[in-house]
């Protein structure tokens, strides 16, 4: 079987169930809840509209700050997706009768990545659509500028479809490495939930610890997209000496890292 054919295959296996769609939707209504409570309380204090004495927040680079909520995050979606590409196959037995038409199980590998692209540009999609729609309404009821015009607002939407497609490769490693499904999901989570934001957090209060976490795989999806709202609400701030671009290089090495141990250590494995 061709890498086209096993690519058809895996894009109708995986558009075939409801996990994508029932993702997604959990996706929109979390980013754009938690980017519609962000924007009210941002726009409201960046405009000294909040009651008491609330410092005012600068203008400046708010509307940019709002949108990233979909990766900041949002982006343990397209790596629970991408993790459940894998382990799913692992569960319901259905990586026999793949392995059996397609034996070159690389290639079935291969076919994976290339549907988990598709599957971080449309997770990405949605999620930048959920953040900015969430927050321009805030943002312009408050008269701030929604910056729907500038070129670094739309420079920083491609850097977070970017994010996203890296966090599926990253959950398709971690699939292909960590092959029960329960055991992955829950790695996962705690994680990405507890452990790094915890770590950054402790590391905001230890000098020179931030150029230690910054390594981390949520702090180099947020250096990548160039603003984080859950950097800011930790008050890490930009403590991280990176350019944008060095976040890329270092989330798409954990992707290829982890893919490569999944394909070495598991995916050659014998499938019961």
């Amino acid at each position: 079987m061709s890498l086209t054919a096993a690519t058809r295959s895996e894009t109708t296996k995986q558009f075939s169930t409801v996990m994508w769609w029932l993702l997604a939707v959990v996706l929109a209504v979390y980013v754009g809840s938690t980017a519609a409570a962000l924007g009210f309380v941002y726009a409201a204090a960046a405009t000294g509209s909040l009651p008491g004495d609330a410092p005012p927040l600068p203008e400046d680079g708010l509307a940019g700050l709002l949108y990233s909520t979909a990766t900041s995050v949002g982006y343990v979606f397209p790596l629970l997706i991408g993790t459940l590409m894998v382990t799913g196959e692992f569960r319901h037995k259905t990586l026999t009768p793949t392995f059996l038409a397609t034996p070159r199980r690389g290639l079935v590998l291969w076919a994976k990545i290339l549907v988990g692209v598709l599957l971080g540009v449309l997770y990405g999609v949605i999620g930048i659509a959920v953040s900015v729609g969430a927050s321009v309404g805030f943002l312009t009821g408050f008269g701030v500028d929604a910056e729907l015009t500038s070129v670094d607002i739309w420079a920083q939407f491609g850097r977070m479809l970017l994010a996203y497609v890296l966090w599926v490769l990253i959950g398709i490693g971690v699939g292909a490495l960590v092959r029960n499904q329960v055991g992955a999901i829950v790695g996962v989570l705690v994680f990405t939930q507890f452990i790094e934001p915890v770590a950054r957090l402790a590391a905001a209060f230890v000098e020179g610890l931030p150029e230690v976490t910054q390594y981390l795989p949520g702090a180099a999806s947020d250096t990548l997209v160039g603003a984080s709202v859950l950097a800011m609400s930790m008050s890490t701030g930009d403590a991280g000496t990176m350019e944008w671009w060095a976040g890329g290089v270092v989330l798409l090495g954990y992707a290829v890292v982890l893919v490569l141990l999944g394909h070495l250590f598991s995916w050659r494995r014998d499938v019961s």
